[in-house]
């Protein structure tokens, strides 16, 4: 399973990256602006974005994408490591 990460803090992307191996998860995390991003998250299995910590255009592209290709969103307003873990139980439970 891969997961797309937009938002959060540059400092925590090794935290999350961790998190995400502890729950046998792939993550690609989008912490800035990226060109043709959309193409990136196409891939995704499913998408948490934190919104304290992404542009609204970023927000906006990443909702498109995930409506056109059935894609689950978690949106959470914190971008703390405990906030992305409570996210990843949350995926997993709905996985089962």
């Amino acid at each position: 399973m891969c997961i797309a990460l937009i938002g959060g803090m540059d400092r925590l992307g090794k935290h999350y990256q961790e998190e995400a191996e502890r729950a046998g998860i792939s993550l690609q995390v989008f912490s800035s602006s990226q060109t043709n991003i959309a193409a990136k998250l196409r891939k995704a299995d499913a998408m948490v974005i934190f919104t304290n910590k992404v542009s609204h255009r970023v927000k906006i592209e990443a909702m498109q994408v995930a409506k056109a290709m059935d894609i689950p969103v978690f949106m959470h307003h914190a971008c703390g490591v405990c906030t992305f873990r409570n996210c990843l139980k949350c995926i997993a439970d709905r996985q089962q």
